[in-house]
Formats: C-alpha cells, sequence, structure tokens
C-alpha cells in the first residue's frame, strides 16, 4: 500500500465488514471481468491517513461506506484506500458491526421506498418477507414515515416476531397493521389484503421474488396508471451522476440507525479467519449476509 495517498483518498483502518453474495451476471454486463473479484463491500472503521484534497474527514474519525462496484481491494483487508465520497461519518453509539451488516439493507429500503415508489403519509404498504433483514428495514422505514404497513411470514417464529411490532390496544402510532402467514396458506393473501383495505388494495408492494405477473395482470396494472420498477443494489454506485444524493441517503440512514427509527436485526460477527467458509454459504444462499469482525 502506497505511503502517499492520492488527492481525494481516505486510508481506513476496517473494523466491521458485511458480506453479501457476488452477483457475478452483473459484473459481467458493466464489463468487470477479473480472476480475482473483491469481496465484503460494506465496511467500518476509523480514518488513519487522508489525502492532500479530503474535505470531509480527518484522522479518528470514525466511517462507515460501500466500496463501489469496481473496487480494486477487498473490505476484508485490514487497511483500505477509499474515496472519501463513498463514505460518510459513523455516529458513535452505533456499533461497527451492527452497521456494516445493515447498511446496504437500510439502502436498498430507503431506494424502494422513496426514490420508486414515491411512499408517502397515509399510503398503504404490503412487504412481502417482512421478516428478512431487507423487509425489517422497509417495515420501520415506513411506519417512521406514517405508512399502513401488511406484511407477510414465512414461520411461526417470523410470525411471532413480526406481530411484536404490531400496537398494543390505545397505542395510536402507525406500526403493521396486519401479519398474513403464508406459511399456512398463501391462497390468503390476496383475499386478506382486499378485506383489510376495503377491496381497495395497497399503494405500494415490496417484492423479494414471490410475485409473478401474467400479461392480463400487467395489463390491468397499466390501465390503473401503475408501475413495476426493479430495485438494482448497485444503482448509487454504478455512476458518480447522483452521487450527493447518494451520500444525503447513507448520512439519513445511519442517523435513523442511531436514533433507533431504523433498529437491525442483530448479526452475529465472525473473526477473520471463518471469512472464507462463510463467503461460502452466503454465495450459496444458505445465509444471506454475514458479518466479519477484524
Amino acid at each position: 500500500m502506497k505511503d502517499v495517498l492520492g488527492s481525494h483518498l481516505v486510508r481506513v483502518q476496517v473494523k466491521a465488514c458485511g458480506l453479501s453474495p457476488l452477483d457475478l451476471k452483473l459484473l459481467n454486463d458493466v464489463g468487470i471481468q477479473r480472476d480475482l473479484i473483491p469481496v465484503g463491500r460494506e465496511v467500518s472503521g476509523v480514518v488513519l491517513q487522508v489525502g492532500a484534497k479530503v474535505s470531509f474527514f480527518q484522522p479518528q474519525d470514525e466511517v462507515v461506506g460501500i466500496l463501489p462496484l469496481d473496487s480494486p481491494c477487498s473490505g476484508l483487508c485490514e487497511l483500505i484506500d477509499i474515496d472519501e465520497h463513498y463514505l460518510v461519518q459513523k455516529p458513535e453509539k452505533l456499533s461497527p458491526v451492527c452497521v456494516a451488516g445493515a447498511l446496504r439493507d437500510g439502502l436498498s429500503a430507503y431506494t424502494a421506498l422513496h426514490t420508486h415508489a414515491r411512499m408517502a403519509a397515509g399510503h398503504t404498504l404490503l412487504v412481502l418477507d417482512g421478516g428478512s433483514s431487507f423487509g425489517l428495514m422497509c417495515i420501520q422505514l415506513a411506519c417512521y414515515h406514517g405508512v399502513k404497513v401488511f406484511t407477510t411470514s414465512h414461520t411461526a417464529e417470523e410470525h411471532t416476531f413480526l406481530e411484536q411490532l404490531r400496537p398494543s390496544v390505545g397505542v395510536q402510532d402507525p406500526l403493521v397493521a396486519k401479519v398474513i402467514p403464508v406459511y399456512k396458506d398463501q391462497s390468503e393473501l390476496l383475499s386478506v389484503v382486499m378485506e383489510e383495505t376495503g377491496g381497495l388494495g395497497v399503494d405500494i408492494v415490496i417484492d423479494s421474488g414471490e410475485l409473478q405477473l401474467d400479461p392480463p395482470d400487467c395489463r390491468l396494472l397499466h390501465l390503473k396508471s401503475a408501475s413495476l420498477t426493479f430495485l438494482n443494489h448497485e444503482v448509487w454506485t454504478a455512476s458518480s451522476a447522483q452521487q450527493g444524493r447518494y451520500l444525503h441517503i447513507l448520512k439519513d440512514i445511519v442517523e435513523k440507525m442511531s436514533t433507533g427509527v431504523l433498529r437491525p436485526q442483530p448479526e452475529e460477527a465472525v473473526p477473520l479467519y471463518e471469512a472464507t467458509v462463510t463467503m461460502e454459504t452466503v454465495q450459496r444462499h444458505q445465509k444471506k449476509k454475514a458479518v466479519v469482525q477484524l
């Protein structure tokens, strides 16, 4: 590693690194073809050194960020050099493990609800698979903005957990309105949603690969001026055109985590020597994510 940093580079001592599955097809589509592909791009750490033109950070700052798609280095390194425009300050009360494990899901939820769905108070939302880390982030973010939320559970344990997010008698805060146990009978989903909304349906649906739309359904969406959008987890770091907006989103996410608006499910960190085996389980989708503590 060079002793002299580039003008806008920041040298970070990594404290924790999130592991997510590699989308090899996406890498190939954007022209990134390498024999060795770095893994672990969600990082949290401490600034050790800054380049001559760095204006956002100084040594000893705690930072968090997502390495860009074409990053030459892995977040599993003890030290990494990264452009300052991919990092934000980490609030002191947030643990490195917590924020490294939840940042990507927070960013995806923010993108889905704010950027794509234009969420607003009074909307109704159906989150499929609300027990997942991404689903939970969507639920919490929507509830914070006054959205009425319905969600599905896939196991009895998930159902019990999600039921705890529902309001107690007399509580007026906008929490989960209904948890639908699709593990019992998937065919009940439509009838329950229609009953709960007075036959109107919901304004927004967040799907994690469960919904299938036939041509007649697509036609019906068209007639109702509805839209279908796809969530690309890499959309913000694939281009620098909206870098300022991206940093604003990251700052808002970590601030909401710090104040308790977003409360991610805790991830049990694994040591660095278990990173290879852990990444293999993540890549095979036996685990959705993992966090390595360095």
